[in-house]
């Protein structure tokens, strides 16, 4: 690290030059937590360019809508949160690279909370922004708000050098609590969810759609890894998207020591459900979902051409704000997915059924990021404890997708019983 060594024996940090901030940029944005988005790493290269450029007063909602996602001038920014979606999860996969020890000395870029407006600094140990912004609680956006400073420490006489380091342990110490308290919230939001999951000696199905079998598989020669060879097989197909949301799933399960298996939904019978819990993933390529969430008060519903495919209230049936129309979603690939979450004791297995199934690919893909997140799970159980800490529940999320991509799941309604 760069350092100037002044009068006095104090030491200042050199400012970040715009090479040094664009080389950092590269790296962040060809982590797996950027490189896989197209809208994330848009967004955070066009933020930082105008930054750089001395034109961060231009850096609004309403701006970014037009320049980044293609929105008219006069587009409702109430109502097409895009641009404050899109920031929320920038945040938090920003924080997630430098929670890496491996990225812990490199150069800072951030994008604080209140602001479109990034912030360029070197590690700082406890008063780094980025363990700062990781203590506070998730909230609300206030798109136009100025952002957070981090102020800079003053000059200290010495005979003040044992209140600097009074404050200095004091903010130690601080920092590491509200880090365990953090863990602990989050420990206890994943409980909330799953500890029924978990109690059980039973094995976990992991019950995921699967496609239609395909008689041929393309294969690649190793001295040659550009050519292919096409050979007869019989092969199922699975969706992508749902296997991202199995992973997520599969991961907490794995981090307590759960053993499960894996089944496609064809191969599955009522026997292998009796056996233990299941996570159904997938909607309407999974018969197995459509069958235990039909009784539930929110399922899903199409027309007969499915060209509409929706999620139903089982008490308002003629009212249904939650429709995926697939021709705009073909067309435009930009769109608002919807997913039904679930966790309940079926009646005819007597074992616990846990849904994570969406109307579209993204709206799973958001299925599983919620279940499998401890913010978003905590939205969740302070619901459930409103409404008496009942043993099963439902839940309605939408998600906007951008370029195929979701953005941060949000709960529509919810049901406990």
């Amino acid at each position: 690290m760069a350092v100037d060594m002044q009068e006095h024996g104090h030491a200042t940090q050199k400012e970040p030059t715009a090479d040094e901030v664009r080389e950092q940029l590269s790296r962040l944005l060809a982590n797996p937590f950027f490189s896989h988005s197209k809208r994330f790493p848009t967004f955070l290269r066009f933020v930082v360019e105008q930054t750089l450029a001395g034109d961060s007063e231009n850096i609004k909602e309403r701006t970014l809508g037009i320049e980044i996602f293609g929105r008219e001038a006069e587009y409702d920014t109430s109502s097409d949160p895009i641009v404050r979606v899109t920031a929320a999860e920038i945040r938090k996969r920003v924080a997630q690279y430098y929670q890496d020890a491996a990225h812990e000395h490199e150069l800072r870029i951030t994008l604080p909370s209140g602001s479109y407006v990034p912030q360029f600094h070197r590690p700082k140990g406890t008063n780094d922004p980025v363990f700062l912004e990781l203590s506070l609680t998730a909230a609300e956006d206030a798109p136009n708000s100025e952002p957070r400073r981090i102020p800079h420490p003053a000059r200290t006489p010495r005979h003040s050098h044992t209140m600097l380091l009074l404050a200095s342990v004091t903010v130690g110490v601080l920092s590491v609590a509200s880090v365990l308290l953090w863990q602990a919230m989050h420990r206890s939001a994943l409980d909330f969810f799953w500890q029924p999951v978990m109690a059980t000696n039973d094995p976990v199905l992991l019950c995921i759609a699967d496609q239609l079998q395909y008689s041929s598989i393309a294969l690649r020669d190793a001295a040659e890894p550009t050519h292919q060879v096409i050979l007869n097989d019989k092969l199922t197909a699975i969706v992508v998207d749902d296997v991202y949301a199995t992973v997520k799933v599969a991961g907490v399960l794995h981090s307590n020591r759960r053993q499960y298996s894996l089944k496609g939904e064809g191969a599955t019978n009522l026997e292998d459900l009796r056996n233990g819990p299941t996570v159904f993933i997938g909607a309407f390529d999974n018969a197995w979902t459509l069958r235990m969430t039909n009784p539930l008060r929110y399922h899903f519903s199409n027309d007969a051409a499915m060209t509409k495919m929706s999620i139903v209230d089982g008490t308002a049936p003629s009212r249904t704000p939650w429709v995926l129309d697939r021709s705009v979603q073909m067309a435009t690939n930009n769109y608002r997915d919807y997913a039904i979450i679930a966790r309940f004791t079926d009646t005819n297995t007597g074992k616990l059924a846990v849904v994570v199934a969406g109307i579209g690919r993204g709206g799973t893909i958001a299925a599983g990021e919620f279940l499998t997140d401890a913010g978003d799970l905590a939205q969740l159980q302070r619901a459930a404890q409103a409404a008496g800490d009942k043993k099963n529940l439902e839940v309605v999320l939408s998600t906007l997708i951008i370029d195929g991509e979701p953005g941060t799941p949000k709960m529509e309604a919810a049901y406990f019983w």
